[in-house]
């Protein structure tokens, strides 16, 4: 028996070194030196502060700023979840209507359909990104409380909205918080 313990201890502590120690090192030391800016959270540093990660959503309740998707999980990357409400829910139907209030009386003068994804939350809680449509119908507010021209704005939108991934993944979308950076150098 002692014949088989010292090589399966030998095996042991060797898989733990290679896969628990040397393995994830040169991973990391891979990642770093070919992908920094994604091994490090893809995070947005301005003037040497972060601001935040291009990769997960920030509450933006100032009507000076386009608001993001609402979060079930209250924007806290720690509770990553949806509602998990069905679409007969009350409760879903009245966080709804109660969305949609809210940004009827941010800007009562918008007509406009409100796109989805403003009024219902995502399914991690935490996507950095909308939909330009979503960006176009908030593009009068944001003009009219920073005293912007809306096409300035509208050239903005468009500049920070992102193509489909590999052009066949996902939709155009708008990533809020770099939307919402570049109209601070703005104004």
């Amino acid at each position: 028996m002692t014949s088989h313990l010292r090589p399966a201890l030998v095996l042991f502590l060797l898989l733990t070194v290679l896969t628990g120690a040397f393995y994830p090192l040169v991973v990391t030391a891979i990642a770093q030196a070919v992908f920094p800016d994604q091994a490090n959270g893809s995070l947005i540093i301005v003037e040497g502060r972060t601001l935040g990660s291009g990769l997960i959503a920030q509450p933006f309740g100032d009507p000076r700023y386009f608001w993001g998707r609402p979060s079930a999980a209250g924007y806290n990357a720690s509770a990553s979840s949806g509602s998990n409400l069905g679409t007969n829910n009350p409760a879903l139907i009245e966080v709804v209507q109660a969305r949609i209030d809210a940004l009827h009386a941010a800007d009562p003068d918008n007509t406009a359909l409100i796109p989805v994804d403003l009024v219902t939350a995502s399914g991690s809680g935490l996507d950095p990104h909308i939909s330009v449509a979503a960006a176009l119908y908030q593009v009068s507010r944001v003009a009219r409380v920073r005293g912007l021209d809306e096409a300035r704005v509208k050239d903005l939108v468009t500049q920070y909205t992102e193509e489909r991934q590999f052009f066949i993944l996902g939709q155009p979308r708008v990533n809020v918080l770099k939307l919402n950076l570049a109209l601070d150098e703005l104004y």
